[in-house]
Protein backbone atom coordinates (compact mmCIF):
# COMPACT_ATOMS: atom_id res chain seq x y z
CA UNK A 1 0.00 0.00 0.00
CA UNK A 2 0.99 3.49 -0.70
CA UNK A 3 2.13 5.61 1.85
CA UNK A 4 -0.61 8.10 3.62
CA UNK A 5 -1.66 11.14 2.30
CA UNK A 6 0.11 14.32 3.10
CA UNK A 7 -2.54 17.32 4.56
CA UNK A 8 -0.79 19.60 1.46
CA UNK A 9 -1.89 17.24 -0.72
CA UNK A 10 -5.36 16.49 0.83
CA UNK A 11 -5.82 20.83 0.97
CA UNK A 12 -4.65 21.02 -2.86
CA UNK A 13 -7.33 17.61 -3.71
CA UNK A 14 -10.18 19.13 -1.73
CA UNK A 15 -9.34 22.93 -3.11
CA UNK A 16 -9.60 21.47 -6.83
CA UNK A 17 -12.26 19.39 -6.16
CA UNK A 18 -14.69 21.88 -4.73
CA UNK A 19 -13.51 24.52 -7.43
CA UNK A 20 -16.71 23.35 -10.18
CA UNK A 21 -17.94 25.06 -12.91
CA UNK A 22 -20.61 26.68 -10.94
CA UNK A 23 -17.53 29.41 -10.06
CA UNK A 24 -18.49 30.40 -13.85
CA UNK A 25 -22.18 31.98 -12.38
CA UNK A 26 -21.32 32.20 -9.02
CA UNK A 27 -21.79 36.10 -9.25
CA UNK A 28 -24.81 36.25 -10.84
CA UNK A 29 -26.79 34.19 -8.54
CA UNK A 30 -25.22 36.06 -5.75
CA UNK A 31 -26.65 39.38 -7.72
CA UNK A 32 -30.01 37.52 -8.35
CA UNK A 33 -31.05 35.45 -5.63
CA UNK A 34 -29.73 38.99 -2.95
CA UNK A 35 -29.08 41.67 -4.68
CA UNK A 36 -27.14 44.90 -3.66
CA UNK A 37 -24.22 43.15 -2.10
CA UNK A 38 -24.79 39.69 -2.30
CA UNK A 39 -21.49 38.37 -2.03
CA UNK A 40 -22.01 39.29 1.85
CA UNK A 41 -24.15 35.65 1.53
CA UNK A 42 -20.72 33.60 0.90
CA UNK A 43 -19.77 34.45 4.39
CA UNK A 44 -22.66 32.04 6.08
CA UNK A 45 -22.80 29.61 3.65
CA UNK A 46 -17.86 29.25 4.59
CA UNK A 47 -19.13 29.20 8.43
CA UNK A 48 -21.89 26.24 7.33
CA UNK A 49 -18.91 24.84 5.43
CA UNK A 50 -16.46 24.46 8.15
CA UNK A 51 -18.90 23.51 10.54
CA UNK A 52 -20.02 20.68 8.38
CA UNK A 53 -16.17 19.49 7.75
CA UNK A 54 -16.23 19.63 11.78
CA UNK A 55 -18.47 17.12 11.38
CA UNK A 56 -16.55 15.22 9.37
CA UNK A 57 -13.40 15.50 11.56
CA UNK A 58 -15.90 14.50 14.73
CA UNK A 59 -16.25 10.95 12.62
CA UNK A 60 -12.59 10.53 12.03
CA UNK A 61 -11.75 11.34 15.67
CA UNK A 62 -14.26 9.22 17.32
CA UNK A 63 -13.93 6.63 14.08
CA UNK A 64 -10.14 6.46 15.27
CA UNK A 65 -9.84 6.73 11.28
CA UNK A 66 -11.74 3.56 10.36
CA UNK A 67 -13.24 3.80 7.25
CA UNK A 68 -16.88 4.70 6.91
CA UNK A 69 -17.82 1.61 5.30
CA UNK A 70 -16.66 -0.40 8.13
CA UNK A 71 -18.35 2.30 10.88
CA UNK A 72 -21.44 1.47 9.19
CA UNK A 73 -21.47 -2.52 8.50
CA UNK A 74 -19.98 -3.09 12.10
CA UNK A 75 -23.19 -2.02 13.35
CA UNK A 76 -26.44 -2.56 10.41
CA UNK A 77 -25.76 -5.65 8.41
CA UNK A 78 -24.24 -5.02 5.02
CA UNK A 79 -27.51 -6.33 3.08
CA UNK A 80 -29.43 -4.24 4.56
CA UNK A 81 -27.12 -1.19 2.98
CA UNK A 82 -26.86 -2.09 -0.36
CA UNK A 83 -29.76 0.64 -1.40
CA UNK A 84 -28.32 3.03 0.26
CA UNK A 85 -24.31 2.57 -1.39
CA UNK A 86 -26.89 2.57 -4.39
CA UNK A 87 -28.18 5.91 -3.97
CA UNK A 88 -24.55 7.32 -2.91
CA UNK A 89 -22.98 6.14 -5.80
CA UNK A 90 -25.74 7.15 -8.05
CA UNK A 91 -26.07 10.77 -6.75
CA UNK A 92 -22.06 11.01 -6.84
CA UNK A 93 -21.97 9.51 -10.48
CA UNK A 94 -24.20 11.69 -11.77
CA UNK A 95 -23.16 14.96 -10.08
CA UNK A 96 -20.07 14.42 -11.38
CA UNK A 97 -21.09 13.48 -15.26
CA UNK A 98 -23.36 16.64 -15.41
CA UNK A 99 -20.71 19.40 -14.17
CA UNK A 100 -18.58 17.61 -16.57
CA UNK A 101 -20.93 18.24 -19.70
CA UNK A 102 -21.82 21.73 -18.77
CA UNK A 103 -17.89 22.32 -19.15
CA UNK A 104 -18.13 20.79 -22.41
CA UNK A 105 -21.18 22.49 -24.00
CA UNK A 106 -19.72 25.79 -22.55
CA UNK A 107 -16.19 24.75 -24.37
CA UNK A 108 -18.42 24.04 -27.53
CA UNK A 109 -20.12 27.86 -27.37
CA UNK A 110 -17.34 29.48 -27.07
CA UNK A 111 -15.11 27.51 -29.67
CA UNK A 112 -16.46 25.11 -31.62
CA UNK A 113 -19.94 25.71 -32.04
CA UNK A 114 -20.97 23.14 -34.75
CA UNK A 115 -19.16 19.76 -33.80
CA UNK A 116 -20.80 17.36 -31.18
CA UNK A 117 -20.51 17.97 -27.57
CA UNK A 118 -20.16 14.21 -26.67
CA UNK A 119 -17.05 14.31 -29.16
CA UNK A 120 -15.84 16.83 -26.23
CA UNK A 121 -17.49 14.65 -23.37
CA UNK A 122 -16.18 11.16 -24.40
CA UNK A 123 -12.47 12.97 -24.31
CA UNK A 124 -13.06 14.02 -20.92
CA UNK A 125 -14.84 10.80 -19.84
CA UNK A 126 -11.24 8.96 -20.91
CA UNK A 127 -9.36 11.41 -19.21
CA UNK A 128 -11.06 10.86 -15.95
CA UNK A 129 -11.40 7.10 -16.01
CA UNK A 130 -6.83 6.76 -16.89
CA UNK A 131 -7.12 8.76 -13.97
CA UNK A 132 -9.43 6.66 -11.78
CA UNK A 133 -7.74 3.11 -12.73
CA UNK A 134 -4.31 4.89 -11.14
CA UNK A 135 -5.82 5.41 -7.50
CA UNK A 136 -6.40 7.62 -4.82
CA UNK A 137 -2.65 8.42 -4.29
CA UNK A 138 -1.81 9.46 -8.32
CA UNK A 139 -5.40 11.33 -8.46
CA UNK A 140 -3.90 13.97 -5.32
CA UNK A 141 -0.54 13.95 -7.29
CA UNK A 142 -2.53 14.83 -10.65
CA UNK A 143 -4.37 17.65 -8.80
CA UNK A 144 -1.29 19.26 -7.15
CA UNK A 145 0.36 19.39 -11.08
CA UNK A 146 -2.95 20.98 -12.15
CA UNK A 147 -3.23 23.32 -9.36
CA UNK A 148 -0.14 24.81 -9.94
CA UNK A 149 -0.81 24.48 -13.81
CA UNK A 150 -3.98 27.01 -12.72
CA UNK A 151 -3.36 28.89 -9.94
CA UNK A 152 -1.68 31.84 -11.21
CA UNK A 153 -5.33 32.70 -13.25
CA UNK A 154 -6.51 34.34 -9.91
CA UNK A 155 -3.42 36.69 -9.97
CA UNK A 156 -5.65 37.94 -13.09
CA UNK A 157 -7.78 39.29 -10.42
CA UNK A 158 -5.21 42.26 -10.37
CA UNK A 159 -5.77 43.13 -13.55
CA UNK A 160 -9.41 44.75 -12.63
CA UNK A 161 -8.32 47.46 -10.17
CA UNK A 162 -8.18 49.77 -12.20
CA UNK A 163 -11.60 49.60 -13.04
CA UNK A 164 -13.37 48.77 -9.68
CA UNK A 165 -15.33 51.02 -8.51
CA UNK A 166 -16.10 51.10 -4.50
CA UNK A 167 -19.81 53.23 -5.47
CA UNK A 168 -21.13 50.34 -7.29
CA UNK A 169 -21.06 48.23 -3.90
CA UNK A 170 -23.73 50.45 -2.83
CA UNK A 171 -24.65 50.96 1.05
CA UNK A 172 -27.95 48.73 0.83
CA UNK A 173 -27.18 45.53 1.98
CA UNK A 174 -28.90 42.39 0.18
CA UNK A 175 -32.14 44.91 -1.40
CA UNK A 176 -33.39 43.57 -4.66
CA UNK A 177 -33.34 39.85 -4.21
CA UNK A 178 -35.72 37.59 -4.69
CA UNK A 179 -36.01 33.58 -3.21
CA UNK A 180 -33.27 33.49 -1.05
CA UNK A 181 -33.53 29.89 0.13
CA UNK A 182 -33.84 28.69 -2.73
CA UNK A 183 -30.89 30.89 -4.22
CA UNK A 184 -28.86 30.10 -1.19
CA UNK A 185 -28.93 26.37 -2.21
CA UNK A 186 -27.84 26.98 -5.28
CA UNK A 187 -24.90 28.89 -3.98
CA UNK A 188 -24.03 26.61 -2.05
CA UNK A 189 -23.64 24.06 -3.92
CA UNK A 190 -20.09 25.81 -5.29
CA UNK A 191 -18.66 24.75 -2.10
CA UNK A 192 -19.62 20.90 -2.46
CA UNK A 193 -16.90 18.30 -2.74
CA UNK A 194 -15.19 18.51 0.77
CA UNK A 195 -17.73 16.09 1.88
CA UNK A 196 -16.01 13.72 0.01
CA UNK A 197 -13.49 13.79 2.18
CA UNK A 198 -15.20 11.47 4.52
CA UNK A 199 -14.08 8.63 1.78
CA UNK A 200 -10.38 9.24 2.00
CA UNK A 201 -10.25 8.42 5.94
CA UNK A 202 -8.27 5.36 5.04
CA UNK A 203 -5.32 7.28 3.44
CA UNK A 204 -4.97 9.70 5.50
CA UNK A 205 -2.52 9.74 8.85
CA UNK A 206 -4.52 9.61 12.58
CA UNK A 207 -3.42 12.99 13.41
CA UNK A 208 -4.75 16.23 13.61
CA UNK A 209 -3.33 17.21 10.84
CA UNK A 210 -5.03 15.40 8.42
CA UNK A 211 -8.18 17.07 8.50
CA UNK A 212 -7.08 20.96 8.89
CA UNK A 213 -5.95 19.90 5.07
CA UNK A 214 -9.53 19.92 4.61
CA UNK A 215 -10.08 23.00 6.67
CA UNK A 216 -7.39 24.62 4.67
CA UNK A 217 -8.15 23.62 1.28
CA UNK A 218 -12.28 25.25 1.53
CA UNK A 219 -10.96 28.19 3.57
CA UNK A 220 -8.41 28.78 0.32
CA UNK A 221 -11.68 28.44 -1.57
CA UNK A 222 -13.92 31.11 0.14
CA UNK A 223 -11.48 33.47 0.03
CA UNK A 224 -11.12 32.89 -3.80
CA UNK A 225 -14.78 33.27 -3.86
CA UNK A 226 -14.80 36.12 -1.77
CA UNK A 227 -12.55 37.64 -3.71
CA UNK A 228 -14.06 36.59 -7.27
CA UNK A 229 -17.34 38.01 -6.00
CA UNK A 230 -15.88 41.43 -4.47
CA UNK A 231 -14.49 42.14 -7.88
CA UNK A 232 -17.48 41.24 -10.08
CA UNK A 233 -19.49 43.41 -7.74
CA UNK A 234 -16.87 46.69 -7.99
CA UNK A 235 -16.78 45.94 -11.56
CA UNK A 236 -20.21 44.94 -12.84
CA UNK A 237 -23.08 47.08 -11.70
CA UNK A 238 -26.04 44.90 -10.01
CA UNK A 239 -28.18 45.48 -13.46
CA UNK A 240 -25.53 44.27 -15.73
CA UNK A 241 -24.51 41.60 -13.11
CA UNK A 242 -28.09 40.28 -13.13
CA UNK A 243 -27.88 39.78 -16.77
CA UNK A 244 -24.48 38.24 -17.60
CA UNK A 245 -24.97 34.50 -18.34
CA UNK A 246 -21.40 33.87 -16.84
CA UNK A 247 -20.00 36.78 -15.65
CA UNK A 248 -16.72 35.48 -15.06
CA UNK A 249 -16.45 35.05 -18.42
CA UNK A 250 -16.84 38.42 -19.57
CA UNK A 251 -14.51 39.63 -16.78
CA UNK A 252 -12.05 37.48 -18.46
CA UNK A 253 -12.92 39.11 -21.92
CA UNK A 254 -11.95 42.63 -20.51
CA UNK A 255 -8.68 41.32 -20.71
CA UNK A 256 -6.63 41.97 -24.20
CA UNK A 257 -3.32 42.01 -25.64
CA UNK A 258 -2.94 43.40 -29.11
CA UNK A 259 -1.24 39.82 -29.78
CA UNK A 260 -4.38 37.76 -29.02
CA UNK A 261 -8.01 37.72 -29.60
CA UNK A 262 -10.56 35.98 -27.17
CA UNK A 263 -8.28 35.13 -24.53
CA UNK A 264 -11.39 34.41 -22.27
CA UNK A 265 -11.54 30.98 -24.71
CA UNK A 266 -7.95 30.23 -24.36
CA UNK A 267 -8.46 31.08 -20.33
CA UNK A 268 -11.35 28.96 -20.47
CA UNK A 269 -9.29 26.16 -21.48
CA UNK A 270 -7.03 26.14 -18.39
CA UNK A 271 -10.85 25.96 -15.97
CA UNK A 272 -10.78 21.73 -17.63
CA UNK A 273 -8.20 21.09 -14.52
CA UNK A 274 -10.43 21.89 -11.80
CA UNK A 275 -13.27 20.35 -13.36
CA UNK A 276 -11.62 17.16 -14.53
CA UNK A 277 -10.30 16.74 -10.50
CA UNK A 278 -14.08 17.50 -9.50
CA UNK A 279 -15.52 14.55 -12.29
CA UNK A 280 -12.85 12.62 -10.99
CA UNK A 281 -13.62 12.44 -7.61
CA UNK A 282 -17.37 12.05 -7.82
CA UNK A 283 -16.71 9.06 -9.97
CA UNK A 284 -13.98 7.63 -7.84
CA UNK A 285 -16.36 8.25 -4.21
CA UNK A 286 -19.29 6.67 -6.58
CA UNK A 287 -16.97 3.64 -7.08
CA UNK A 288 -15.97 3.00 -3.84
CA UNK A 289 -19.40 2.72 -3.28
CA UNK A 290 -19.98 -0.19 -5.75
CA UNK A 291 -17.08 -1.64 -4.49
CA UNK A 292 -18.26 -2.71 -1.19
CA UNK A 293 -21.07 -4.30 -3.40
CA UNK A 294 -19.35 -6.18 -5.57
CA UNK A 295 -15.76 -6.34 -3.66
CA UNK A 296 -14.69 -9.14 -5.96
CA UNK A 297 -15.02 -7.39 -9.21
CA UNK A 298 -11.70 -5.79 -10.77
CA UNK A 299 -11.17 -2.17 -10.02
CA UNK A 300 -10.26 -1.34 -13.75
CA UNK A 301 -13.26 -3.37 -15.07
CA UNK A 302 -15.66 -1.12 -12.34
CA UNK A 303 -14.18 1.98 -13.15
CA UNK A 304 -14.73 1.18 -17.07
CA UNK A 305 -18.93 0.21 -16.82
CA UNK A 306 -19.50 3.12 -14.23
CA UNK A 307 -17.68 5.33 -16.91
CA UNK A 308 -19.31 3.95 -19.44
CA UNK A 309 -22.83 4.46 -17.91
CA UNK A 310 -21.78 7.97 -16.96
CA UNK A 311 -21.31 8.43 -20.61
CA UNK A 312 -25.15 7.41 -21.67
CA UNK A 313 -26.93 9.32 -19.31
CA UNK A 314 -24.56 12.48 -20.45
CA UNK A 315 -26.69 12.39 -23.69
CA UNK A 316 -29.98 12.79 -22.23
CA UNK A 317 -30.28 16.44 -21.33
CA UNK A 318 -28.96 18.09 -24.43
CA UNK A 319 -29.36 21.61 -23.41
CA UNK A 320 -27.06 23.96 -20.40
CA UNK A 321 -30.75 25.09 -19.39
CA UNK A 322 -31.31 21.45 -18.80
CA UNK A 323 -27.94 20.42 -17.60
CA UNK A 324 -28.80 23.22 -15.49
CA UNK A 325 -31.40 21.48 -13.78
CA UNK A 326 -29.68 18.34 -13.53
CA UNK A 327 -27.04 20.12 -11.48
CA UNK A 328 -29.17 21.91 -9.14
CA UNK A 329 -31.83 19.19 -8.39
CA UNK A 330 -28.46 16.88 -7.83
CA UNK A 331 -26.98 19.68 -5.97
CA UNK A 332 -29.58 19.62 -3.21
CA UNK A 333 -29.25 15.71 -2.73
CA UNK A 334 -25.70 15.64 -2.48
CA UNK A 335 -25.81 18.76 0.02
CA UNK A 336 -28.18 16.37 1.83
CA UNK A 337 -25.84 13.77 1.47
CA UNK A 338 -22.89 16.12 2.88
CA UNK A 339 -24.64 16.66 6.02
CA UNK A 340 -26.61 13.60 6.68
CA UNK A 341 -23.92 11.17 6.06
CA UNK A 342 -21.32 12.62 8.84
CA UNK A 343 -24.99 12.78 11.12
CA UNK A 344 -25.90 9.23 10.67
CA UNK A 345 -22.02 8.25 11.38
CA UNK A 346 -21.98 10.06 14.49
CA UNK A 347 -24.96 8.38 16.27
CA UNK A 348 -23.30 4.54 15.23
CA UNK A 349 -20.11 5.67 16.48
CA UNK A 350 -21.73 6.99 19.57
CA UNK A 351 -23.78 3.67 19.95
CA UNK A 352 -20.94 2.12 19.17
CA UNK A 353 -18.92 3.32 22.39
CA UNK A 354 -22.18 3.09 24.39
CA UNK A 355 -22.10 -0.32 23.24
CA UNK A 356 -18.02 -1.16 24.01
CA UNK A 357 -17.77 -2.02 20.33
CA UNK A 358 -15.39 0.87 18.70
CA UNK A 359 -12.74 -1.21 17.29
CA UNK A 360 -9.27 0.24 16.44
Amino acid sequence: MAGKLRPFHIAVLMHMTQSGIVIFILPRNLADYFGTNGWLFLVPCIVVSTFNIYLISLVFRLGQGRSVFEIMEQSIPRLALYPFYCGLASVWLVFGCMIGKKYVLIFQMLSFPTTNPMVFKLAVDVLAFLMITKGIYSISKAATLFFWLSAWMYLLMLWFFPAFRWERMTPFILKGGHDQFKGGLEIYSAYLGYELSILLFPYMDKNKKAMAGVHAGNLYLSLLYLSLAIICFGFFSLGQLKKLLYPLLDLLAYIQFPFIERLENLLYGLFLFPVLVTVVMYWWAAQESVRRMLPKLKSSLLTFLLTGISYGISFVPKTLDEVGVWITNLGYAVTGTAFGFPILLLLLLLIQRKGGGVRA
